[in-house]
């Protein structure tokens, strides 16, 4: 038998048992409907992980700054104006009294310049206060509140000149007193120091 025949032998048998086997339809079909079904389970499984590793690294940088961010300080308290802490001791009439002697006010230079009098400021208990300004003998009023509020007023006076020590400015202008042992201080309304004095007697 040639070789040719032998081929032609070996065809016939294969198309004859092909003839035999019985057809199944629609297997192209569940064929491709299982790989897809294959291929979306697999979507959804990738999709699932993709998204457990985003929650993890969301939470592990969240953990990470909260240890990273420092602690902030904790500011202590200040205690308010008019609390016990922050009080002072109460201003009278009689806190005040006694002469005193100008050793500084704002815009006065010549506080150690030779005068005929003793430019000296005399605030009395009952609210009323005397001195002389190194020429001209002064005298008025005072009222004092608890806390330093201050007011005053001036009587009659002669005007003669000498590089006069400006009490009665000084008293009119003032809102506010305060005392330090023997230093009485004069506050402006904004709070500015407008003179100091020492305790003379």
């Amino acid at each position: 038998m040639s070789n040719t025949d032998l081929e032609d032998d070996l065809r016939s048998t294969f198309e004859r048992a092909a003839a035999s086997v019985p057809q199944s339809t629609g297997l192209t079909e569940r064929a491709t409907t299982g790989a897809r079904r294959a291929q979306r389970r697999t979507w959804v499984v990738s999709g699932a992980a993709a998204a457990a590793v985003a929650v993890v690294a969301v939470v592990g940088f969240g953990l990470a700054g909260s240890q990273n961010k420092p602690s902030q300080p904790r500011v202590a308290a200040v205690p308010a104006v008019g609390s016990p802490t922050a009080q002072t001791k109460p201003l009278t009439a009689q806190t005040v009294s006694g002469t005193w002697r100008a050793v500084e006010m704002a815009g006065f230079k010549a506080l150690k310049t030779s005068r005929p009098q003793d430019p000296v400021l005399t605030l009395r208990p009952d609210g009323t206060w005397t001195g002389s300004d190194g020429c001209n003998a002064l005298q008025g009023t005072y009222t004092i509140g608890q806390r330093g509020a201050f007011t005053a007023t001036s009587g009659p006076q002669h005007m003669i000149g000498c590089d006069n020590v400006p009490h009665t400015g000084v008293l009119q202008a003032a809102k506010r007193v305060a005392v330090d042992g023997d230093t009485l201080q004069f506050f402006a309304t904004d709070g500015h120091q407008l003179a100091s004095y020492a305790r003379a007697r």
